[in-house]
């Protein structure tokens, strides 16, 4: 009897050890002592933020809901961020709580929040010359310029700088239709490219579009491997392509444009094969190829610099924006010499587009990616990190699909997986219990059911293990 008594105290001892531990690592109240908090194991990290004395998180909102767009949303809206310092990939509330930023501003943190030598740069710059116009000369934009051409295969060497991904997709837009001749664009369902004149045209979600004149834009079924009704067969898809041209245009058309890896839409990876059969089928049609790297681009996919070279295709025309400048207002539109042309046949001119500061910016972004191997970090990580979300998949029902390459990736939620039901509700709950945590993602797709993952590039494989052990522990309280 008195072994089976120590046994047991043995056992549950044990278990109440793990439980602990488990409990220690979330920075959650333990089950024993309730009383007791303890923070989050996250990765270690030597830094501590500067104490915050500004306003407070009720009169910033307070302001925000008197004074800015009603129609701007913010995440958590039972408790909002109130963020006030960034460093690498952590990012710092007003408290000075640190969070595990896995969301990147929105793929937009490419090198690291407050990268010394991006602010080195940015200071430098704005010391000597902050603004003057690209009428005059300046080294900062044509250094700039010359760098991230030597980035892109084939003729693709003239660059535009703007200061949005949006700009840069009107352009890109524009620049097609004066070069061809033709209005026609084809663009994908679930696709998002701006929120302007002609990217609301293209973009193929009605939760982004308003009722306003949209004219000259045709949506082919979106070749998603998880949702779509020919599953990974690109060539398939593609047949929609050539049937928009022959039964919705003239047979002429100006352009194709896509982005090889969604990321509003859900990061929904292109199926394979789908971007060459496509891009065959509107050069038949006299039409431009322009790739939306506004998310996909500078490293960000890991395996190449490009997101469109993971489909072994080269566009006519590239548009950038987001990691470009780690989150400096900077885009930028690249084609070739004789595409770039159209826009002398009249005035084309951005004040801001272009200018010392945000290009100086640009080229420390470029000379960091390479310097730290930050595309070869991306692959490794990224690579790391889909295999621990594919455990979770493995392990929870709720888990529909892992996708995506490098870091960025999607998690989607689904209450059925046969019927591939959208857990919204789900998504949100695990998305604030992730964020109590100490772990920040995004969330995206048409649905609202997909967690998006675009961390800054430096991420660790600690870091990894620390979303995925944080999702798998919100997953497991539903």
């Amino acid at each position: 009897m008195q072994r089976f008594v120590t046994a047991r105290a043995k056992w549950v001892g044990a278990l109440r050890g793990l439980s602990q531990r488990c409990y220690s690592q979330f920075g959650l109240a333990s089950q024993k002592d309730d009383d007791m908090i303890i923070n989050p194991q996250m990765p270690h990290f030597d830094y501590s933020p500067p104490p915050y004395n500004g306003p407070s998180a009720d009169e910033i909102l307070s302001k925000r809901k008197e004074f800015l767009s009603p129609s701007m949303f913010y995440f958590y809206e039972k408790n909002p961020l109130h963020l006030v310092h960034g460093k690498m990939q952590y990012l710092f509330d007003s408290n000075g709580r640190r969070y595990l930023d896995a969301f990147g501003g929105i793929a937009t943190v490419s090198c690291g929040h407050c990268h010394p030598d991006v602010v080195e740069a940015i200071v430098n710059q704005t010391k000597r010359l902050q603004h003057s116009t690209i009428l005059y000369l300046n080294n900062a934009i044509t250094d700039f310029a010359e760098a991230l051409a030597s980035k892109l295969p084939g003729d693709l060497k003239v660059v535009f700088f703007t200061n949005s991904g949006t700009e840069a997709n009107e352009l890109a837009i524009m620049m097609a239709r004066l070069y061809t001749g033709c209005h026609d664009i084809i663009s994908l369902r679930n696709a998002y490219h701006g929120n302007a004149a002609a990217t609301m045209s293209t973009t193929g979600q009605s939760v982004w579009k308003f009722n306003v004149v949209q004219s000259g834009v045709h949506h082919a079924i979106n070749p998603d491997p998880y949702r779509g009704v020919f599953g990974s067969d690109g060539e398939k898809y593609a047949k929609d392509v050539e049937d928009l041209i022959l039964f919705g245009t003239s047979g002429r058309v100006a352009a194709f444009m896509s982005e090889a890896i969604q990321g509003v839409g859900g990061i929904v990876e292109l199926a394979p094969g789908y971007l060459p059969a496509a891009y065959s089928a509107v050069r038949k049609a006299g039409g431009l190829c322009i790739a939306d790297e506004v998310q996909s681009g500078f490293a960000r996919t890991g395996s190449h610099f490009w997101g469109f070279e993971n489909q072994g295709v080269v566009p006519d025309i590239v548009t950038m924006a987001k990691g470009i400048g780690n989150g400096i207002p900077l885009g930028a539109v690249v084609t070739t010499p004789e595409i770039a042309e159209v826009l002398c046949h009249s005035n084309y001119f951005n004040t801001f587009g272009g200018n010392p500061v945000c290009t100086s910016a640009g080229l420390a972004v470029l000379r960091v990616i390479e310097k730290e191997n930050l595309q070869e970090n991306a692959h490794v990580v990224g690579s790391y990190l889909k295999e621990r979300l594919m455990a979770i998949k493995n392990k929870h029902e709720i888990v529909g699909d892992v996708r995506g390459r490098g870091l960025l990736l999607g998690v989607e939620l689904v209450t059925d997986r046969k019927l591939k039901t959208p857990a919204k509700a789900e998504t949100l709950h695990i998305m604030d219990k992730m964020k109590d945590m100490g772990v920040l993602v995004g969330k995206g797709g048409f649905r609202g059911n997909v967690f998006r993952i675009t961390p800054p590039l430096c991420f660790t494989k600690e870091d990894a293990d620390f979303v995925a052990d944080v999702m798998d522990c919100a997953m497991s309280k539903i």
